[in-house]
């Protein structure tokens, strides 16, 4: 079966009435963790954005003590795995100041971490990957957070 394209599908739920519309969420949330995940947020965090990024740093702080530090190739397997959590989430959100803030944290985090990421070249480039998307990201916000954010970067890199 081949899938449509968003474009008919917004045509097709046009025509829904509000019940069928309820109907056809529920049974999407039924068949992905990843579609529960969005309409939760969708439906209770988007409101508060701020309470969101807190609740997302919560996670990445717990996932950072889980990390098995026996050997750099578990570390690199946990790192990778929270930070496509941490984009998953800012999938979610859609706005670069949560982006931003959330990638920021993953740095911070990825930074003190020990034992130290210098002794690895892999971490140290998922680090400075991470630090590009973010200068590209933030040079798309306004002055001020601009500014905030040059000096967060700076403190990591430094």
């Amino acid at each position: 079966m081949k899938a449509a394209t968003v474009r008919e599908l917004k045509k097709e739920l046009s025509h829904r009435s509000a019940e069928e519309l309820l109907e056809l969420c529920l049974r999407l949330s039924k068949f992905k963790k990843e579609n529960k995940e969005l309409l939760t947020y969708l439906l209770y965090e988007a409101s508060n954005e701020e309470a969101y990024i807190e609740s997302v740093k919560r996670e990445m702080d717990q996932q950072f003590e889980e990390i098995n530090i026996n050997s750099y190739f578990y570390i690199k397997k946990s790192v990778r795995k929270i930070l496509r959590n941490a984009k998953k989430y800012i999938r979610y959100s859609k706005k670069k100041e949560t982006e931003v803030e959330l990638l920021i944290y993953f740095c911070y985090r990825l930074k003190n971490m020990s034992p130290p990421i210098k002794l690895n070249t892999t971490l140290e480039n998922i680090l400075k990957r991470q630090l590009f998307l973010i200068r590209k990201s933030v040079s798309t916000l306004h002055e001020d957070l601009q500014y905030d954010y040059e000096l967060e970067l700076n403190e990591i890199e430094n």
